[in-house]
């Protein structure tokens, strides 16, 4: 029987088109960038126009468009590099960020602490949806950069992005505004001039694309400076030879995601939905998390808690029902600590310790899920019973 992948908030199988665009990069155009002769250039192109068509997709300039190694260097980068430029033109010392954000961000803050800044975190309510009027009181002269993720990641929050950057900006116009878009990116509008941010991250991983490069959006004039020095590359702004191939396959992910956002969208929010009604229904005790209203969360997400289970238990019986699953981000896979997310939604850390994450993708069928709505209730049933709660 094949297995049923239900993790694609971890990441996402790389997509046939995706591969086959990558392949000539690896085989043909495979020159150093940075070199003048024709091996070197015919790469160059292909990085150029990559540049160009994720400019094009998020709405903006290629010269604001910075590749990375991924979604936690973009959000390093964006943090550190805004804080410290901020500071040094006397600006301020003082961030801004969310309870629930993704390690990437949070550990960086802390880390930015230890460097004589201040770090507000923002409280959230019961569905993960960050207290506006908590963020304008926290707003000062002093702030320097407001942090807030565009969706979350365990429990698929949408947060009011736009709304957030408008209170950020009303109450210090030189507030640099950073997203952490790698969720969001392809299930909801990230464009950054709608959203009113400064700089904003995306992984391609996330999006059919491969493992190990993403972009780091950063808006003309923002003051900012690199982390990574060295070469040259990306017009200074992150050194180090650049993964030609991975560029092309993002670029190409990117544009799939966005010509078929519509199409996918939809399959996952059916698909999602099955989830959200068919496992309360048949899991007595099961305690949905996040927004209840199904527009304000991603529609690829089904995240809940079971009453008097272990999560890790539920998961190693569903992997061994050939089903994988997560309990959240595949970050903290392994930690003994309940979800910071869901504790700081207010869910209790015995009921956290039980968090169960489906995320659906664009090829997962109705088959898949009636597997997993006829499976998982005998394995929570039985685990029930073995601990003496049935």
């Amino acid at each position: 029987m094949a297995r049923v992948y239900l993790d694609h908030a971890a990441t996402t199988k790389p997509d046939p088109r995706v591969i086959a665009a990558m392949l000539p990069m690896l085989e043909t155009y495979w020159g150093n960038p940075s070199s003048i002769y024709l091996e070197g250039q015919e790469a160059r192109r292909a990085i150029d126009a990559a540049r160009k068509l994720c400019a094009d997709l998020l709405g903006g300039a290629p010269k604001e468009i910075v590749f990375t190694g991924g979604g936690t260097e973009s959000d390093n980068a964006a943090i550190r590099g805004a804080a410290l430029a901020q500071r040094e033109r006397g600006h301020g010392n003082h961030i801004v960020t969310s309870a629930i954000e993704h390690h990437a961000v949070l550990h960086t803050v802390e880390q930015l602490e230890h460097e004589g800044f201040r770090a507000t975190y923002l409280p959230v309510d019961g569905e993960g949806f960050l207290d506006l009027a908590a963020l304008e009181d926290a707003v000062t002269p002093e702030t320097t950069v407001v942090s807030v993720m565009a969706a979350n990641n365990e429990v698929g929050t949408i947060q009011a992005i736009a709304e957030i950057s408008r209170i950020a900006k009303a109450k210090n116009p030189r507030v640099v505004v950073h997203t952490d878009a790698v969720q969001g990116a392809g299930a909801m509008e990230i464009t950054p001039a709608k959203l009113g941010v400064d700089l904003l991250s995306i992984a391609a991983h996330k999006l059919y694309g491969p493992k190990g490069v993403g972009l780091l959006y950063i808006k003309n004039r923002t003051p900012w400076q690199p982390m990574l020095l060295g070469g040259s590359q990306e017009k200074e702004r992150r050194a180090g030879t650049e993964n030609v191939a991975g560029i092309v396959g993002l670029a190409t992910a990117m544009k799939l995601a966005w010509d078929e956002a519509p199409a996918r969208n939809a399959h996952a929010a059916t698909m999602r939905d099955r989830l959200l009604f068919g496992i309360p229904e048949r899991i007595p005790d099961t305690v949905i998390t996040g927004p209840q209203d199904r527009q304000r969360r991603l529609a690829n997400n089904f995240s809940c808690c079971f009453r008097n289970v272990e999560g890790e238990s539920v998961l190693l019986a569903l992997d061994m029902a050939d089903i994988a699953a997560s309990s959240g981000s595949a970050c903290t896979t392994g930690a003994l600590e309940p979800s910071h997310v869901l504790t700081a939604m207010g869910i209790d850390s015995d009921l956290a310790h039980a968090s169960l994450r489906l995320t659906v993708g664009k090829d997962t069928s109705a088959p898949q899920i009636d597997r997993v709505l006829e499976t998982l209730p005998a394995i929570v049933e039985r685990l029930r019973s073995l601990a003496g709660n049935r």
